[in-house]
């Protein structure tokens, strides 16, 4: 199974490469890439650099225009679709049907990979993607079992792609709504979700109480490790009970499945993480380059390294062993 590694810069793209990436996917610097942030993402040029860079050790470059366009400003996703195709990037990363169209038709030679924006998660969905727009890929949610990616397989034909570690977005992927109500930013329409801008934290009492956009998401004890304040990760009041309505405020990590993950069908494994740092690139993606070429009884030593490098230092299986609340 191939390893797909992120890369928020140029630097951290290197990283990637460097550690043992079998494929980086990375963004321009625009609200055509769910992962808008400042200080983030490439330009034309940066982009050309980093898939030469790539192709020169044998590694694929994946180029992510994963939000949805704006009606009306459709030209700028068109011409970043151009422009990567121009830079060889060796597949597009889509989330808006209308730009699947756009690339099938006037780049009818470039792969398409399906963004786990789109929310496919079943065998009509992906067959239409691959009768429709040619799609050679898609990036599944991470709402989907083991067994539902199994039989999904048999029926569809084109490759299935998982993420295995880092984030966890637990929402449909595709209908991030939350961040929007507190912020006015989309992370599907902008590509910011929680940005740093409207984030804050202050001290109440002994307790580490964090906002986002003015409404108050958590509140953490003196001992526990206090997470990033997305309101799908929140903590709520729920009838007499207070907590997590969606999922803790921890990260994604089954790669202690990968023998199942194979069986079923899966031809990639995909890292979340293009807003990490290239320190946090490189020990992951040589981590789990390691675990991923190590057998089984060899893997969770090496995944122990990685807790402290996890949101609130815990991980989760999420939806690959549980029911969603």
């Amino acid at each position: 199974m191939e390893l797909i590694c992120p890369a928020g810069t140029p630097a951290s793209f290197r990283e990637a490469v460097d550690a043992g990436a079998d494929a980086v996917y990375c963004g321009f610097r625009d609200e055509t890439n769910a992962r808008n942030f400042p200080g983030l993402n490439f330009d034309r040029v940066e982009l050309q650099e980093a898939v030469a860079y790539a192709h020169a050790r044998h590694v694929k470059t994946f180029v992510a225009l994963n939000t949805f366009m704006t009606a009306g400003k459709e030209e700028l996703w068109y011409r970043r679709a151009r422009e990567a195709t121009e830079s060889g990037a060796d597949a597009l990363i889509v989330a808006d049907f209308g730009l699947m169209a756009h690339v099938a038709e006037r780049h009818p030679s470039q792969r398409l990979h399906i963004s786990v924006q789109a929310s496919a998660s079943n065998a009509d969905a992906l067959s239409y993607l691959v009768d429709n727009f040619g799609a050679a890929r898609v990036v599944l949610p991470r709402t989907l079992t083991i067994q539902d990616i199994a039989r999904l397989a048999r029926r569809v034909a084109c490759e299935l792609e998982v993420f295995v570690f880092g984030g966890l977005c637990v929402m449909a992927e595709g209908r991030c709504s939350l961040s929007s109500y507190a912020t006015g930013k989309s992370p599907n329409m902008n590509g910011v979700c929680s940005p740093a801008s409207h984030v804050r934290y202050h001290q109440s009492g002994t307790d580490m109480v964090s906002d986002l956009g003015g409404f108050t998401i958590n509140r953490f004890s003196a001992n526990e490790p206090a997470g990033y304040p997305t309101l799908c990760k929140g903590r709520f009041e729920i009838g007499d009970s207070k907590g997590y309505a969606f999922e803790d405020p921890v990260s994604l990590d089954v790669m202690d499945q990968l023998d199942e993950l194979r069986a079923a069908g899966v031809k990639s494994l995909k890292i979340e993480g293009r807003q990490r740092g290239k320190a946090y690139i490189s020990e992951v993606v040589s981590t789990l380059r390691r675990a991923l070429d190590a057998a089984p009884h060899e893997r969770a030593p090496l995944m122990a390294r990685l807790r402290s490098l996890s949101e609130g230092q815990q991980t989760t299986h999420g939806a690959y062993e549980k029911r969603w609340r």
